[in-house]
């Protein structure tokens, strides 16, 4: 009878122990379950923050962008936030640097333009200086040369009695009463008054004018 009952007690000791055997969990596999998927996710972590990050710096230099140009172009003057001054707009930003390059593409061939005019002016200079140049060395070389030259009050009474001559026609013929009036005379006058033919007839006369004076 003891040994019967010891049987039995130790039978039930091994039927518990195994039940409770089977009804642990398997920590090997679960470890490995568990240090999988954190790195999964770490993976896909490191993806979302890179292509964050990447996504804020594009946005960071486009409006770093947007700020230069506001700084850069007068027209796009600093708003005072403090008082509710609406911040301009992007399209507005990019519309007024638009037309601001326009502006300096103007200003860039006037420019040009002008310093193309002050060249021609300092090459006829130059030229200028070179015949006067010219004019000097041979009147030193020839000093005498000069004793028969006409005089600078005998050429300005020549230019005067031009200048005269045409002045009363252009007085006669030229309407000042307004400027359409002016623009359409002067062409007429011209027509008339300065052809070669007029013109020649009105230098020989004050020439003579001028000889009777000297002699």
């Amino acid at each position: 009878m003891e040994n019967a009952r010891k049987g039995s007690i130790v039978s039930r000791a091994n039927s518990i122990g195994s039940t409770s055997a089977s009804s642990v969990p398997n920590t090997d596999d679960e470890d490995s379950d568990y240090h999988q998927e954190p790195y999964k996710e770490s993976y896909k972590d490191r993806r979302r923050r890179a292509h964050t990050q990447a996504e804020q710096k594009r946005r960071d230099a486009i409006k770093k962008g947007y700020d230069d140009l506001q700084a850069i172009v007068p027209t796009c003057e600093q708003q005072d936030f403090s008082i509710g001054s609406p911040k301009l707009s992007k399209a507005i930003v990019l519309q007024k640097t638009i037309d601001y390059i326009q502006f300096l593409h103007k200003e860039k061939k006037k420019q040009e333009e002008e310093v193309s005019t002050l060249r021609k002016d300092v090459m006829a200079l130059k030229i200028m200086k070179v015949n006067y140049e010219q004019i000097v060395k041979a009147h030193q070389d020839n000093p005498s040369e000069g004793k028969d030259q006409v005089s600078d009050e005998v050429k300005f009474n020549v230019f005067q009695g031009i200048m005269d001559s045409l002045f009363q026609s252009f007085n006669a013929s030229i309407s000042v009463t307004s400027f359409q009036e002016l623009s359409a005379c002067v062409f007429s006058w011209i027509e008339e008054h300065c052809k070669p033919q007029t013109l020649r007839d009105v230098v020989l006369g004050v020439l003579h004018q001028v000889k009777s004076q000297l002699y």
